[in-house]
């Protein structure tokens, strides 16, 4: 008889998982608490409107599509990507220019704007690529022993991780500039960190982009969980939507299965949590229940931003690019703002996304969607947002309007959707609306990240950003390829 497997939360890491082990052939039931799947890589539609909820880049497809062939499938069979060539539009209060991957273009692109600094893109391109050889086997392999940084293949790239520099600092030795720093900085966001806190090692997020581009899915980057869950149906695994968990069902530190809403027990040989992770573990656990990962411990671990989120459908297409950054007049304080005062920023930077300028089947014909990110504090600042929201929401549409070019914005609203954190915490259940999990500071990374074989209950495991190897859509894909590793290492063990 084939091993049960409940997997709670349908987000990429859990359907990712459950597409690997129901090709394996093992009984796999998907849990989901609201009524569609994708978790925060799910889409938002209204009227004739189509968004990401979340993730709008497509980055290292090669990893999916390595997930897609373990399970016997070709990914473009299922997707259609487009790269977009011009990556994104950069926005400084002096100068607009665009980032594109093809390196002479570039490098002539930091010549006209930065005089004597295209070189140090050459460097950095080189020495990076290096970095990013030697970090694999840390990105690939699980991390939840101490002795495993004593692997040599480990050691080789500890010397990589940038112990003592961040971010910032690490791109020191390539530009001068502060605004071309900042264009090779900003991908920090990706992480929901500060590049003057976020560790030197996460270098190879600006050079991900440059080596391997930035795709989109025509459909919107939400498409790939809808595959995934249309896979794991095709090969005969179940998804229960509106089915949340009231908790874990667990006997001397042992997870025997969950405990629905409904009061139904179900039992599992194994479980697999996608959920938020301290969102879990602060609801779905008994308290006193956990120890490394108690409800207090949890509280003074460090988490990522949160995001306030608008997502715009338009009656008309502005000229804007697919992805654009628009920076704060002084970015270093707008990320103070935001990690370290906790306020709401005062000129903050924001991300916007006019993916019909790429795939014209989000709007109907001469319409288009915006969607709009401005990162702010999470809700450790006890912002009342109820309160601050429309008055944010205007400051965000003012620079569009003044930075943007998104001239008369207002009157071109069709339909509208705001999303706070206070939204994300309470309606997405993700643990202080960090949106993008536990912060990636070298203390909370590798074999000091809650482990993918749960360390604190048995049969316990966890995939997606909570877990090594970390946040960010290809990581979350290879969490899951680890984590059914392990899975099936064991069952061989047994």
């Amino acid at each position: 008889m084939s091993k049960k497997i409940i997997v709670i939360g349908s987000g990429p890491g859990g359907l990712g998982a459950a597409m690997l082990l129901t090709s394996k052939g093992y009984d796999v039931t998907v849990l989901e608490k609201l009524d569609y799947v994708g978790g925060r890589s799910s889409s938002i539609k209204m009227k004739d409107f189509i968004f990401d909820l979340g993730p709008t880049f497509f980055n290292m497809p090669q990893i999916a599509e390595e997930l897609f062939n373990r399970c016997n499938r070709n990914l473009y069979d299922y997707l259609e990507l487009k790269e977009v060539k011009d990556m994104y539009n950069l926005i400084f209060p002096d100068k607009l220019f665009s980032v594109s991957r093809d390196p002479e273009k570039m490098k002539e692109t930091i010549e006209r704007y930065f005089p004597g600094e295209g070189e140090g893109y050459g460097r950095f391109m080189k020495d990076t690529e290096k970095r990013m050889s030697a970090l694999k086997p840390i990105i690939e392999k699980k991390m939840d022993r101490f002795y495993h940084y004593f692997q040599w293949e480990i050691l080789k790239a500890l010397p990589h991780l940038g112990f003592g520099r961040n971010l910032y600092k690490q791109l020191d030795k390539y530009f001068k500039s502060d605004q071309l720093k900042w264009a090779f900085t900003f991908q920090s966001k990706y992480l929901g960190m500060s590049p003057w806190e976020c560790p030197g090692i996460f270098s190879i997020l600006p050079w991900m982009d440059h080596a391997y581009g930035i795709h989109h899915p025509i459909g919107g980057v939400n498409k790939l969980t809808k595959v995934m869950s249309q896979i794991v149906r095709e090969n005969g695994g179940e998804i229960l939507l509106n089915t949340g968990v009231k908790k874990l069902w667990i006997e001397e530190r042992k997870v025997k299965g969950v405990v629905l809403e409904s009061g139904l027990e179900m039992n599992a040989d194994e479980v697999v949590v996608n959920g938020d992770f301290a969102h879990v573990m602060t609801n779905l656990v008994d308290e006193g229940t956990l120890k490394k990962y108690s409800k207090k411990k949890l509280e003074k671990k460090k988490y990522s931003c949160s995001t306030f989120m608008m997502y715009l459908g338009l009656d008309k297409l502005y000229k804007l690019q697919h992805h654009t950054i628009i920076f704060a007049e002084d970015y270093k304080k707008n990320m103070e703002e935001i990690t370290k005062i906790k306020t709401i920023p005062k000129d903050p930077s924001i991300y916007v996304q006019n993916a019909c300028v790429t795939d014209d089947t989000l709007a109907p014909e001469g319409k288009s969607t915006l969607y709009i990110l401005a990162p702010v504090p999470n809700n450790f600042s006890k912002i009342d947002w109820e309160k601050n929201k429309e008055k944010f929401r205007d400051l965000v549409l003012d620079i569009l309007e003044k930075k943007g070019g998104c001239d008369d914005i207002r009157s071109h609203i069709e339909v509208e959707k705001i999303i706070t954190p206070r939204d994300w915490e309470k309606e997405k259940f993700i643990y202080k609306g960090a949106t993008f999990n536990l912060g990636h500071q070298l203390s909370q990374m590798m074999v000091l990240r809650p482990n993918n074989d749960f360390e604190e209950l048995k049969n316990c495991w966890l995939v997606g950003g909570g877990t090594h190897p970390g946040s960010g859509l290809p990581t979350i894909l290879e969490s899951a390829k680890i984590t059914t590793d392990l899975i099936e290492e064991k069952q061989k063990i047994y």
